[in-house]
């Protein structure tokens, strides 16, 4: 086959895997984590639930595609933010804010659906990753004597993950603002 026609191809499937996993999402969102069925999902996608099945075997399965969708889309966007210009402790206050706005985005989930999705080995992946991002970051201002250094930096970064775990909380963005503000202070060289 002409490789036109392959990537033609390919879009579309890629494009049609998509619609999948956004319709299960919104419609778990709507419904609840147990009240979607392969058939609704077939249905509100446009698609036969044949073709639905040779993408997914079960709505389980497509959550866990959608969330590492979502997943890689934030780590993505935190990399931009590591590896954009600035100094380490400017970064790193970004990077912090950018993910308590994730954070705050689970706000509101389904308690099922957030039990349902974290077992799931590509959040360990996902979280390692981050937590190395972080630490890094921390490394660098500490060098540079923006940031402390009489904790170590993995600790520091262990730190940040846990207290802007609380943003899940805030519905305020002006609470979200004193939380990283809170946070960031923590990180910050002690007098003396």
């Amino acid at each position: 086959m002409p490789k036109l026609w392959n990537d033609t191809i390919a879009s579309h499937r890629s494009q049609v895997r998509e619609a999948i996993l956004d319709t299960t999402a919104t419609l778990v969102f709507e419904h609840g984590l147990r009240a979607v069925t392969m058939a609704q999902i077939a249905e509100q996608a446009g698609i036969g639930r044949a073709t639905l099945y040779k993408y997914f075997p079960d709505v389980d399965t497509i959550l866990h595609a959608w969330h590492a969708r979502k997943m890689n889309e934030h780590l993505r966007q935190l990399t931009e933010i590591r590896d954009g210009v600035g100094d380490p402790a400017d970064r790193l206050a970004t990077v912090l804010t950018s993910y308590a706005h994730i954070a705050q985005q689970t706000r509101g989930h389904d308690a099922d659906l957030v039990r349902f999705l974290h077992p799931d080995p590509t959040i360990s992946d996902a979280q390692q990753h981050l937590r190395a991002m972080i630490t890094a970051l921390i490394a660098e201002g500490a060098a540079d004597g923006q940031l402390r250094t009489d904790i170590e930096a993995d600790e520091l970064a262990n730190y940040c993950l846990h207290a802007l775990g609380a943003a899940a909380a805030l519905a305020d963005d002006n609470a979200l603002a004193r939380l990283v503000a809170v946070t960031i202070a923590g990180l910050r060289p002690t007098a003396g």
